[in-house]
């Protein structure tokens, strides 16, 4: 977590809660605390489509606790009443009449703007990588480039197996959220994404893959995806802003050794160029 997000909103809630601020400012407090929080206060990036659906339930759960006793009613409706019928509150009355169904409006036109023409390019599911990328002021040929550790699956397997369980932990730590524990493309965010991530396990992805190919994918996310990757937005993160090159290739390897299916060889690359395909 980013604790220079988190602590500060801790602290403002907690000297609110000690000032004992009126029930209405706590729980607006509250609302947009929890909504910092989740918007800033992550290393891992939670997508926003996530984020409304969360941002939803707490103010479910607000509006249910101010209202759960005669008390709490009272104690937010007399804002609500003093700013409706006291002459003080007119202009401020007054700007939120026209300000909030002003901001609904603008929503909708901004949503109506967007074109609904179908786009005139089909989408690739594994659309073609790029000679090479630069991460991290690092060129990596990913034509002729190899996973720099895999030869220690060979020449130091137990070197190998310490690459491969720092993968193990870079996995459970960033990617599980919308990848899933299996690896399956079955996290805890895919009802919220378009198109939901990619199932590792399938026979039909990694295994014709290089690795190189999965460096290019994760290291330059969804904003990386080339126009015949479209027309979906993939929510996938630009990885290379929050790991290391050697973070990267190490998941690469646990996500081949989890599901017991090995990388597309290059020489299986170079073949199917000369023969087309």
């Amino acid at each position: 977590m980013n604790l220079f997000v988190v602590l500060p909103v801790l602290a403002v809630l907690v000297l609110l809660a000690f000032r004992r601020v009126p029930l209405m400012a706590w729980a607006v407090a509250w609302w947009a605390g929890i909504f910092v929080v989740l918007r800033w206060g992550f290393a891992i990036p939670i997508p926003f489509s996530v984020l409304s659906i969360y941002m939803s339930i707490v103010t479910l759960a607000l509006l249910a606790y101010m209202t759960s006793s005669d008390e709490r009613r009272a104690q937010v409706a007399g804002p609500i009443v003093r700013l409706i019928v006291e002459p003080r509150y007119r202009m401020l009355l007054a700007a939120l009449v026209v300000l909030i169904p002003g901001a609904a409006a603008a929503n909708v036109w901004m949503q109506a703007k967007a074109p609904l023409e179908a786009p005139f390019f089909a989408r690739t599911v594994h659309p073609a990588s790029p000679a090479s990328v630069t991460v991290h002021d690092k060129t990596i040929d990913l034509d002729a480039g190899e996973n720099p550790f895999r030869s220690l699956e060979t020449s130091n397997p137990e070197e190998f197996r310490k690459h491969v369980a720092d993968g193990k932990r870079v996995y459970y730590e960033n990617c599980v959220f919308c990848h899933g524990d299996n690896l399956k493309g079955n996290g805890m965010f895919i009802h919220a994404l378009a198109p939901i991530p990619t199932n590792f396990d399938d026979s039909g992805t990694i295994p014709m893959l290089r690795e190189t190919f999965l460096f290019w994918r994760i290291s330059k996310g969804g904003p990386g995806m080339p126009e015949e990757g479209g027309p979906w937005d993939s929510a996938m993160p630009v990885w290379e802003k929050f790991l290391k090159e050697e973070d990267i290739w190490d998941v690469i390897l646990f996500l081949y050794d989890f599901t017991g299916r090995k990388p597309r060889a290059a020489e299986s690359v170079k073949d199917a160029v000369e023969k087309g395909h």
